[in-house]
């Protein structure tokens, strides 16, 4: 007997309510994977009833969650009305906060972005920054026309870790006095918004796992190189965090620096690539961009830096090909970015350092990998909360 059928047959008095909410969101689920579908088609491919599948989408329609979107005629028999998830049900909000910019967006159910702020980061204490993501985010959700209380659920990306027990974020050397315990909550009390708050490298992968380059892949690591230097790692659609959220904190490994012991993120950030720029004999004011593009001008000085990074991005990568197996790295962040340089001689060089060949690939979503990510992450948990706020009205 196929498990559809003891769900509709094992109806009692007591757990009715239970059954029709399993059927509405098994309905609701089979809508937002495959698309739009008719009522004879849902009972077909589910194993409910017809009569259970209208019951199910009468109720779903009449509380916002479903809604009809068009007919289907086909050659013989009736005109079928379909029917599919109503993305205005509710909304998510996604954060990205990075030493240059803060990223703002606000998405509807089906994950497409009604609105989007980015600002630069010109905060110099962490309560300016707090203010600032208060802000821009209310400039974007006023921007959305979204009421705000359909705001149900938001992530934000940041460097470093955020400690629950502690309430803090730790290891975010790049923001100064961001690790201030009670900043977090001070942003969801402002905001009225429940917020998780997550690791950025960690969203990008999942961002480039849902949106970009990374669909369909096994195993794979997100290496994001910008300010600092991060990594997310995403296995079988899920993210590895490690036993306290601290997997992929590369920037932490050892690197023989020239005169005393450094971290990796010392020798591969946007930061080294200036250093090295300034070493080989650049000067003014220089950015990690300004010395990728003197080197495709054809800076001698801005190539040996690029060569230089393009060397230690590839230790980087033959390290995490030897502890993760992954069948793709994808380079992302400020410095990833400039991949018309880097590919290839990254490449090669793993060539060198390792016999493992994971694939090698530029992030599709660029600077908009961790923002997608949150969003990403947030729908998640979103999906669930108005589904459960808007059901529960019905049973």
């Amino acid at each position: 007997m196929a498990g559809s059928d003891v769900v509709e047959q094992q109806e009692q008095p007591w757990n009715r309510r239970r059954l029709r909410s399993t059927n509405e969101r098994l309905l609701l689920d089979r809508l937002r994977a495959q698309g739009a579908a008719s009522r004879a088609q849902l009972a077909r491919e589910t194993g409910l009833s017809k009569p259970t599948v209208s019951s199910a989408l009468a109720s779903l329609a009449g509380v916002g969650l479903v809604h009809e979107v068009g007919t289907h005629a086909p050659e013989r028999g009736r005109t079928a009305v379909l029917y599919a998830p109503d993305p205005a049900a509710g909304h998510a909000l996604g954060v990205d906060i990075g030493r240059g910019w803060l990223r703002v967006a606000v998405a509807d159910l089906d994950g497409t972005v009604v609105a989007r702020c980015d600002v630069r980061n010109r905060a110099r204490t962490s309560g300016a920054l707090a203010d600032l993501v208060v802000g821009t985010a209310r400039q974007a959700i006023t921007g959305s026309g979204v009421n705000p209380a359909e705001v149900v659920h938001g992530v934000v990306g940041t460097p470093g870790v955020y400690d629950e027990k502690q309430r803090r974020v730790r290891y975010a050397m790049h923001l100064p006095g961001w690790g201030r315990a009670g900043l977090v909550d001070r942003i969801r009390e402002e905001l009225g918004v429940p917020l998780e708050v997550h690791n950025d490298a960690n969203l990008a992968a999942l961002g480039e796992y849902t949106y970009g380059v990374g669909t369909g892949s096994r195993l794979f690591a997100y290496i994001l190189i910008g300010t600092g230097l991060g990594m997310g790692v995403v296995s079988e659609g899920r993210l590895f965090t490690g036993a306290r959220g601290l997997a992929g904190e590369i920037g932490f490994l050892p690197w023989p620096g020239r005169h005393k012991p450094e971290r990796l993120e010392d020798a591969v950030s946007g930061v080294a690539v200036v250093e090295a720029a300034r070493r080989f004999g650049m000067s003014g004011q220089l950015t990690a961009k300004t010395v990728f593009d003197a080197a495709r001008q054809g800076s001698p000085a801005a190539r040996q830096a690029v060569e230089l990074e393009a060397e230690r991005i590839a230790h980087t990568v033959a390290a995490a090909a030897a502890v993760l197996d992954p069948d793709l790295v994808v380079l992302g962040g400020g410095v990833g970015h400039s991949v018309d340089l880097l590919l290839r001689p990254v490449q090669e060089r793993v060539r060198t350092l390792t016999p493992l060949r994971p694939r090698i690939a530029p992030s599709r979503l660029g600077e908009d990998a961790v923002l997608l990510g949150a969003v990403a992450t947030a729908l998640d948990t979103a999906r669930d909360l108005v589904f459960e706020r808007r059901a529960a009205g019905t049973h």
